[in-house]
This record gives C-alpha cells, sequence and structure tokens, in this order.
C-alpha cells in the first residue's frame, strides 16, 4: 500500500486514461520499473484533472524482495517532482484500498482577497468579494448526519444510493486572505464536496441563507444547491481504513 502526495494540476486526474496524462499512469510506470514487473494499481476514489491530494491511498500486488518501507525511498527516485510517496506497507492480499475504505477526509482552500495570488493560482480558489465566515460556518452545519445528498451530486456518478454520513465539517479563517473547508464522512458522491463547497460560497456572500440548506438537502434537487467549485481547491487530505 502507498500513500501519496500529489499537485494534480499536470494531471488529468487519478485514473488511467487513453488520451491524457494521469497520476496512476506515473505512479504505476515508477512502479513497474522497480519491481520489472507489470503491476495492476487500485486507486483509492478518482479524482477529476486539477485536484490535489495530500494522502491517496493506491495498492498493487507484487513478488519483488524490496523491503516494505524502502518502497517508498526507491520509487521516489523515479516519481516526477509533483507526486510523491509518504509511506510504503505491506499489507493482507484482501487490502483494497477503495473497497476497504471507511471514510475520507477532504480540504477546500478559498482565497478570498481583492487580488488573486500569483502563488495560489493552482492551489486555492480564488473569490474576490468578501464572504461571511460565521454564516458559512452556521450553514456548514446542517450537512452533518446522514442524508440524501442527491442535491450535491453532479451527473455522471454511478451509485447504489446517494444516502451518504457527514461526520464533521468545519470552515476555517487560517490566514488574513484564506479559508479551509474540512469535511470528512464516510464517502462522497461525484464532486460532492465541490458542490458543497459552492453552496456554502454563495451563502458566504449572501445569495443563499444557512437555513436555506436542510430545505436544498431534502430537495434532492441537484439546481437547489450551489454551483460546483473549481477542481484545483480541492485536496484529498486522508482515507480511513
Amino acid at each position: 500500500m502507498l500513500t501519496i502526495e500529489f499537485d494534480g494540476t499536470a494531471y488529468h486526474g487519478w485514473q488511467s486514461q487513453t488520451n491524457a496524462i494521469t497520476v496512476q499512469d506515473v505512479v504505476t510506470a515508477a512502479v513497474n520499473r522497480l519491481t520489472g514487473e507489470s503491476c495492476s494499481l487500485s486507486g483509492s476514489s478518482r479524482t477529476d484533472a486539477g485536484v490535489h491530494a495530500l494522502g491517496f491511498v493506491c495498492n498493487f500486488q507484487t513478488s519483488s524482495s524490496i523491503p516494505e518501507d524502502k518502497f517508498a525511498y526507491a520509487l521516489n527516485t523515479l516519481l516526477p517532482e509533483d507526486v510523491a510517496v509518504r509511506e510504503s506497507r505491506e499489507v493482507s492480499p484482501e487490502f483494497h484500498s477503495r473497497f476497504s475504505a471507511r471514510g475520507k477526509t477532504y480540504r477546500y482552500l478559498i482565497h478570498n482577497s481583492q487580488f488573486p495570488s500569483a502563488l495560489l493560482r493552482h492551489r486555492a480558489y480564488h473569490v474576490y468579494y468578501p464572504l461571511d465566515v460565521s454564516a458559512m460556518q452556521k450553514a456548514a452545519g446542517h450537512f452533518v448526519g446522514t442524508h440524501d445528498f442527491c442535491a450535491f451530486s453532479a451527473t455522471g456518478g454511478s451509485v447504489k444510493t446517494s444516502v451518504r454520513t457527514i461526520s464533521q465539517i468545519t470552515v476555517d479563517k487560517r490566514e488574513a486572505n484564506q479559508l479551509e473547508l474540512n469535511i470528512s464522512g464516510d464517502g462522497f458522491l461525484y464532486n460532492m464536496v465541490r458542490i458543497i463547497a459552492g453552496t456554502l460560497i454563495e451563502v458566504g456572500f449572501g445569495k443563499l441563507k444557512p437555513d436555506d440548506i436542510p430545505e436544498i438537502i431534502g430537495s434532492l434537487d441537484r439546481r437547489k444547491a450551489g454551483r460546483t467549485a473549481p477542481a484545483h481547491g480541492l485536496y484529498l487530505v486522508e482515507v480511513y481504513y
């Protein structure tokens, strides 16, 4: 099992595609070069183009004699600078990075300033109008619990149910111009975190009220929720097993 960090700016997400380079492509190439095998990597989730990760998990089977903890060191000499292995360890043959997961934490960063930041242009969503953080915090509390999040899901996903449990969600002002949304749950629908982020931003500038959130959740209508926030502000922080 590998825990990896990546800057998703140059990639079309994790999942391999025929017409674009992905994180899975470069990690698989490094693993195969290191082991001399043809390994198939499974990822903990699909990520959109431009999404980043601090703790993405993937796994593969190998007969290599390389010690489990040394894989990280060796792979980091073969990977591009925008992808890094933070940990490597042996797991049971039954382990699957996606299907064994019990929950995840995501982070969404907002650069709330009159002017954009050259350094954060690929790392945080620039919102130039002032946001009411206290209103966003009040609205965020309505997401906690088990709900049908159909109104916060984009078309294109393939799931049996849109019911998910959010265990924690916070909105904090980390620096003078930076807001940080952290959300943990047992699973997330396609674009769910980005839609929640976009909805909270609309609360922040007064287009929606905090107490509108329960009604939006209950409507099961994507059109009533806010816009989908851009991918480059999103980070997969941790996967729980």
